[in-house]
């Protein structure tokens, strides 16, 4: 997307800078100023080049990039969040967790929770138009997904350019464990609710996530294949949020359920068990 490739105005120190204060927070469980100040609100080719760095911080102690997530694809995200676009994030494969585990609080800052649609690829999206009926042909599976967003910038003071640094506001996330084909489930028809300790939280449709799940990851295989990334056979997506996100405690139980593809659960724990 031309949006992803536009010159970088912010300075190279202070695309570095606002990447160390990001990775520092990430380490220490503190949470930063906001990078805004460092790199403008919109200047989206310095917010990504900042996500970036930090992400090749990531990849050179150990990490694996295992696929990527749209954010800010419902407009009840974006009205939250004061934005009016997608973004998108690297997943890496120490944010996977299983369904029905237990997600140590210590792995987060200020986490809040998404329901989602989450898609794995048979084929790479690298070539072609990237239109709809391409992507169709490359999604292997759909599951239900939980997404755990997070932020490394206090109190979710954000603006555009913050959560893109910040690897789209990527936390954690669960898969479901009932995978079913586009013969199968059609993503735009869902519905999905999310319940907090058997409480509902929130609801949406698949039609909330850009108009429909496979045309978020249209727009998420076009803007990373102009970021040289294309996405890649085996990768996990995760499609948006299909309604708005909540904020989640130590104790709760989070489940999400999703038409036809079921459910996706997840206890916050304050400690991680030995």
């Amino acid at each position: 997307m031309s949006q992803t490739t536009n010159s970088i105005a912010a300075s190279e120190s202070d695309v570095a800078a606002a990447a160390d204060r990001l990775a520092a927070a990430a380490a220490t469980g503190v949470p930063c100023a906001p990078v805004r100040e460092l790199i403008g609100a919109d200047d989206l080719a310095a917010a990504y080049a900042v996500q970036q760095r930090v992400n090749d911080g990531r990849l050179a102690a150990g990490a694996r990039v295992v696929g990527r997530k749209i954010g800010l694809t419902s407009v009840a995200v974006q009205q939250q969040l004061g934005v009016n676009q997608p973004d998108l994030g690297v997943l890496f494969d120490d944010m996977d967790f299983a369904n029905g585990s237990d997600i140590p609080m210590s792995r987060l800052i200020q986490p809040k929770i998404e329901g989602e649609v989450g898609f794995v690829l048979a084929a790479d999206l690298a070539e072609g138009p990237l239109d709809a009926a391409q992507v169709r042909g490359a999604i292997d599976y759909a599951v239900a997904a939980l997404e755990i967003c997070d932020s490394r910038v206090e109190n979710w003071d954000i603006r555009f350019g913050d959560t893109v640094a910040d690897n789209a506001s990527s936390g954690v996330y669960v898969l479901g464990t009932e995978r079913r084909t586009l013969d199968e489930v059609t993503p735009v028809d869902v519905t999905m609710s999310m319940e907090v300790d058997g409480v509902e939280v929130s609801s949406g449709t698949g039609a909330a996530c850009l108009g429909d799940p496979i045309e978020a990851v249209v727009w998420l295989a076009r803007a990373a294949r102009d970021l040289g990334q294309p996405l890649l056979a085996g990768q996990v997506i995760l499609s948006g949020a299909l309604g708005p996100m909540a904020s989640v405690a130590a104790g709760n139980t989070v489940t999400v359920t999703v038409s036809g593809l079921g459910t996706v659960t997840a206890r916050f724990v304050e400690e991680k068990e030995a």
